[in-house]
């Protein structure tokens, strides 16, 4: 099992709380403002738009807020002028972790983000220091009760995903980004729910981390999802199942 899997799993657990709070609802809506500004505000001509918006319907964000969040990111109605960046550092043991924000203070997140990195045992590296170590994938998490592994295989494959791997208490499936939304749609065609689908970094290896580095890290990893302008956290570390159980 990779760490991105587990702690993918995780983190869907801890988005089913933040979404009793409206914290995903909040992320949600800048990843749409900022697509739609980047892509315009049609949909069907704008793919990170759209798997914004599908991102969005599966959280059940009322179809009012996504509107006025593309009206915003287009131009149309005020509150749009939101920056997206991208950080780069380390975390303790030396896994490599890549932090992404959408802020409207790029100097006040870069202290804030810094600070979070040093009390955690990590540190800020320049742009381009760890980037080459993850590539740009879709990722679907399946339950296992929900499907077994021929069938997911063969909706999955056939739909233009390119991996299937057992994770323990799901599957997991990784595809080419331009591929993401027409596996996701086949899975959810085949009649097999989700319980987690992005367009994200994978990283291409994993660090083996233990006892302390190990412990520090899923307490970095943490203290950086809970930043009101953090939107993803990625990192190449894997962990044992009693880690884990401990930070649960």
């Amino acid at each position: 099992m990779s760490g991105h899997s587990k702690w993918a799993t995780i983190k869907h657990k801890k988005a089913a709380l933040d979404a009793k709070r409206g914290k995903v609802f909040t992320r949600i809506i800048k990843e749409i403002m900022i697509a739609a500004r980047h892509g315009g505000g049609d949909p069907d001509a704008n793919p990170r738009l759209r798997t914004a918006v599908l991102a969005a319907k599966a959280v059940s964000m009322p179809q009012d807020n996504i509107k006025r969040a593309i009206q915003r990111g287009t131009g149309e109605l005020e509150g749009g002028q939101i920056e997206e960046v991208t950080f780069e550092g380390y975390g303790p043991g030396g896994a490599a972790v890549l932090v992404q924000v959408a802020t409207d203070n790029r100097n006040r997140t870069v202290s804030e983000i810094r600070h979070v990195f040093t009390k955690n045992g990590g540190n800020l590296a320049e742009l381009g220091a760890v980037a080459w170590m993850f590539e740009r994938k879709g990722h679907i998490l399946i339950e296992k009760d929900k499907a077994g592994e021929d069938q997911l295989m063969t909706v999955a494959l056939d739909a233009g995903a390119e991996d299937l791997r057992d994770s323990g208490d799901n599957w997991e499936v990784t595809s080419p980004p331009e591929a993401h939304e027409h596996v996701l749609t086949a899975i959810h065609n085949a009649g097999i729910s989700t319980v987690h689908a992005e367009i994200g970094m994978l990283p291409k290896n994993l660090l083996k981390l233990e006892g302390k580095n190990a412990q520090a890290m899923l307490r970095l990893s943490e203290a950086l999802e809970e930043h009101d302008d953090v939107q993803n956290v990625y990192s190449n570390f894997d962990v044992d199942e009693k880690e884990l159980e401990a930070l649960a």
